[in-house]
């Protein structure tokens, strides 16, 4: 049986000196990684340049990101997974560090848990069998080599337990043992896949589901101005238009009407960081043909207008405020 690893030095300042460019940009949620085995961090804010976002990995621990828009990537030297909106995935920071960057010009948020291995193996080693073999693995002795998983698209109820983590339902005096549950549902839903000689019904309609989830992001991606029709998405994915969309609404909390808004605000606001658009450019250039429109949309989605943008977010006041 695997044994429990040696817990590592409890101090790690390169958390700290990772994220102070964004300021109040990022906080701990809750938790503690030397005391506790976990911490959750929660991140808000725009990325002028592109941030490495490896340096605030802790030494031999096991992290998942729980990614609700901005893009970024972990790469352990063999493979690079790729963080888009709504999406979740996890990696492990062995003696090989791991590589990983926020996308410059994008507006970032996104969750972070990170895991002590000798925490996970005291709460996963007695069903090591249905573990993710990255999770399984890292029960074993210590492992050495860096590792990652493949991102997958954040299903409704993972998005409502996301959103929940950031305001905690509870009194300050009971979010220990809230926290604590929280943590051990978000590992009962990502850290365990089933035998390869054992895949279930429902876990093959999860896993084509998720398939046509891809492929709908995929082909909006490709052109946000001129997006394809759902029956074209519809034929790419091997079903009908109304399962499409009915499929689509409940893993990802929202219709694909929704979400390709979403898509074209992020690009817009990027475009609009870079100085190189102004607002009616910005708006043609991500299919909107009425500024009205544009810009009731843009207001709904960070708050402000497209006009104001960036200066009129919360993270770039505070940081005006700083200076």
């Amino acid at each position: 049986m695997p044994r429990t690893p040696k817990t590592p030095p409890r101090r790690f300042e390169g958390e700290v000196a990772a994220w102070a460019a964004v300021g109040a940009g990022w906080r701990q949620l809750f938790g503690s990684f030397g005391d506790l085995g976990f911490s959750l961090e929660w991140h808000d804010f725009n990325a002028p340049e592109p941030i490495d976002w490896a340096r605030s990995f802790h030494p031999g621990s096991i992290e998942l990101c729980l990614n609700l828009s901005g893009e970024g990537s972990v790469g352990d030297g063999t493979r690079t997974a790729r963080f888009g909106s709504q999406t979740a995935g996890f990696y492990r920071q062995g003696q090989s560090p791991l590589s990983a960057e926020r996308a410059a010009g994008q507006t970032h948020r996104f969750i972070t848990v990170e895991f002590r291995p000798d925490f996970l193996h005291r709460e996963l080693v007695e069903s090591s069998a249905w573990l993710h073999p990255l999770i399984r693995s890292s029960l074993d002795t210590e492992p050495t080599g860096s590792a990652v998983s493949e991102p997958e698209p954040l299903t409704a109820r993972q998005r409502d337990l996301v959103m929940a983590l950031r305001q905690p339902p509870v009194l300050a005096g009971a979010q220990r043992l809230w926290y604590g549950a929280k943590v051990r549902e978000l590992m009962s839903e990502f850290f365990f896949a089933p035998p390869p000689d054992s895949e279930l019904f429902c876990h093959r309609q999860q896993r084509v589901a998720r398939d046509r989830v891809e492929t709908v992001v995929e082909a909006l991606r490709k052109d946000l101005a001129n997006p394809p029709t759902l029956e074209a998405i519809a034929r790419e994915a091997a079903c009908s238009p109304f399962y499409l969309s009915r499929t689509f609404s409940k893993e990802m909390g929202q219709t694909i009407p929704q979400y390709l808004r979403q898509l074209r605000m992020e690009k817009a606001a990027t475009l609009l960081k870079s100085g190189s658009f102004n607002v009616t450019e910005a708006a043609l250039e991500v299919g909107y043909s009425s500024l009205s429109h544009f810009s009731a949309a843009f207001h709904q989605t960070f708050g402000c207008c497209p006009g104001l943008y960036p200066m009129a977010t919360p993270t770039q006041r505070s940081s005006v405020r700083k200076s």
